[in-house]
């Protein structure tokens, strides 16, 4: 037997091999690992997906919930596991974040360890403040903390992530000086936020409007490009006097990195399929979320995008996230 056709053959071997098992899978229960608490906006999002998934794929889907070092213990845990199409890991704008600083690199690295597979949806976040505050306004809020420097503390859900970025963002483009305090999960930020140990917090609009509609919280203005649906009144921080503020957050989902190609393609059409079912799509509306479809492909540019923004901002607006 010649070397190319030892060679023909065991390409065509190892394309059976592929073809048969993007056949016989999934054969077994899914598991959607999320570095998220249980209860917040991607924990949400990843149950909602988990549902819409089981019947197409005809096994059970769970949710994983895997909180705490700066998304580390869910994201580490997740590049480890096998790469067998049977585990799948929920990705956000905060893990773009991470990457840039080089955060967490010696427990993984996101566009080495992992395989992008298909968007979820983008979202917004929103600068609320305690109703105690006297700022009514974005501009009232800066001159507040121009008045009061360091004096006014805003929480986040740990440091590092977009909730965070979103303070140290807002504190550079308005120059003001006020100080971070990151929590582990984004329901302990929120406790405090409403007894008044912390006065301020950039949230998810998804995890804020329930303590918004209620009155248990005041927005001042929302962080996109455009204004949200939902508050169509609420301002954009840009509008509302801090130009040139803007901060998307894409949601998605990863694999790792081994995962065979013809499970990654089959995974990403489902969940494609998936987010635009009226009843996901339009629950997450009501959420402020708008669902997003992506080839693995385009979510790993739209990743790799977001890794050089967020660099090239940290450095250009010396952001400290060192916090």
């Amino acid at each position: 037997m010649t070397s190319l056709t030892r060679l023909i053959l065991g390409t065509l071997i190892s394309a059976a091999c592929a073809s048969a098992l993007a056949q016989s899978w999934p054969s077994r229960p899914l598991r959607i690992i999320t570095p998220f608490a249980a209860g917040g906006a991607t924990d949400i999002f990843a149950r909602g997906l988990a549902q819409a998934l089981q019947g197409p794929l005809g096994q059970p889907v769970v949710v994983d919930n895997r909180p705490g070092g700066n998304f580390a213990i869910g994201t580490e845990a997740a590049a480890k596991a096998e790469p067998d199409g049977h585990t799948i890991f929920t990705v956000t704008s905060s893990h773009a974040v991470l990457e840039a600083l080089g955060v967490n690199r010696d427990k993984y690295q996101l566009m080495r360890d992992f395989a992008p597979v298909a968007a979820l949806n983008q979202t917004t976040c929103v600068l609320v403040v305690n109703p105690a505050v006297s700022a009514t306004s974005v501009r009232e809020l800066v001159a507040l903390a121009k008045a009061r420097p360091g004096q006014l503390n805003y929480s986040s859900t740990g440091s590092g992530g977009m909730l965070h970025l979103a303070g140290e963002l807002f504190k550079s483009l308005s120059g003001t000086d006020m100080t971070h305090v990151p929590y582990k999960t984004g329901g302990t930020a929120r406790v405090d936020l409403m007894s008044g140990r912390v006065q301020l917090m950039f949230d998810t609009l998804t995890d804020a409007q329930a303590n918004l509609r209620s009155g248990k919280l005041r927005a001042l203005a929302t962080c996109g490009a455009k204004r949200s649906p939902l508050f169509p009144d609420l301002p954009t921080i840009a509008e509302a006097g801090v130009p040139g503020y803007e901060l998307p957050v894409l949601i998605g989902i990863m694999v790792p990195k081994a995962t065979p190609r013809p499970t990654i393609e089959r995974l990403s059409q489902e969940i494609s399929r998936a987010v635009l079912l009226p009843e996901l799509r339009d629950a997450w509306a009501r959420m402020g979320s708008e669902s997003t479809v992506m080839a693995p492909d385009e979510l790993g540019r739209a990743l790799e995008g977001e890794i050089v923004k967020w660099g090239n901002l940290i450095r250009t607006a010396r952001i400290a996230l060192d916090q």
